[in-house]
């Protein structure tokens, strides 16, 4: 048996980077960085993030679809968070006669269809059940750091989208999320704290996976606190005063602990795959490799599921 090799990827809408992490000129071929990416990573389960479909500065490709060919995915859905072309000041133009969330599969590989930008969801695995879902941005956004420029670019927030999936493993049903969270402090965190509420009712184990941007222990935390928060207690019982520490909560953990951002360099990790009901031995390996796009590295591990 095999253990299941897991990514998520934030692709930065599939930019060529140069070894420093400036942007490089996309190829004849554009969509063809990104399919080498993905074939490196040979994924059998694959999140990602900031994916372009029908967008002039990617070349037109529908980058989901190229990814899923790179990898051999039998089944996929990339959600739209938004419909539009980038716009340096302001961040989107939107297209209002489109829905706010729009999901498109294998079937509409090849049609024409409006710009659009969201997070991607692909498997090798038979599917079950699939869902979707959008969070709106915060009402303001940040100075960040952007690829190629220099200092601290003022960056408005943007919708965000989610998807799960209930996948047939070997050892039988388990869940996969993936999402993008913004980059607004508490902002994130409750998008977080929403997808967990959102999937309680679907199969464990429960694996999300997605840029959060945050970082360290807070993304367990919040999703532990989200379980803990979501239980009824069936009598209620006389407080009584605890001499003993504090229980803490459990179920979900890390399965990768490594840096992941920026990537010619990485120093933090916005990155994760977290999960709950899973043993911590079922993860054998863990790695972040580069690739020749994007500021971000993938994050794969390798999962007895």
């Amino acid at each position: 048996m095999s253990p299941l090799r897991i990514a998520t990827f934030n692709l930065l809408h599939g930019q060529p980077l140069a070894a420093d992490g400036s942007p490089l000129p996309y190829p004849a071929e554009p969509g063809d960085p990104l399919a080498d990416a993905v074939a490196g990573l040979a994924p059998d389960v694959l999140a990602l993030q900031e994916v372009d479909r029908h967008q002039e500065r990617s070349g037109f490709a529908d980058q989901t679809a190229v990814a899923a060919k790179a990898m051999g995915a039998a089944d996929w859905r990339f959600a739209a968070a938004l419909h539009g072309r980038p716009a340096p000041s302001t961040g989107w133009i939107l297209d209002p006669a489109v829905p706010a969330l729009q999901v498109y599969g294998p079937d509409e590989v090849g049609s024409a269809g409006i710009p659009s930008y969201g997070t991607a969801l692909l498997t090798r695995l038979p599917v079950s059940h699939w869902r979707a879902r959008r969070f709106a941005p915060a009402p303001f956004g940040l100075p960040l750091r952007v690829a190629g420029r220099r200092g601290l670019t003022p960056v408005p927030d943007e919708p965000r989208a989610a998807l799960a999936a209930v996948l047939q493993g070997e050892h039988g049903e388990f869940t996969v999320v993936a999402t993008h969270l913004s980059f607004v402090p508490g902002w994130n965190m409750a998008q977080l704290a929403a997808i967990r509420r959102w999937i309680a009712d679907l199969p464990k184990p429960q694996l999300v996976l997605g840029d959060f941007n945050l970082i360290g222990a807070v993304p367990r935390t919040v999703l532990g606190s989200a379980t803990a928060l979501g239980r009824r207690p069936q009598r209620q019982l006389p407080r009584r005063r605890s001499r003993g520490p504090r229980p803490r909560l459990q179920g979900w953990h890390d399965l990768a602990k490594t840096p992941t951002y920026p990537s010619h360099r990485p120093t933090v990790q916005f990155d994760h795959v977290l999960a709950t009901g899973l043993s911590r031995t079922a993860v054998s390996s863990a790695v972040a490799p580069r690739t020749g796009i994007s500021d971000h590295r993938p994050l794969l591990v390798e999962v007895d599921l």
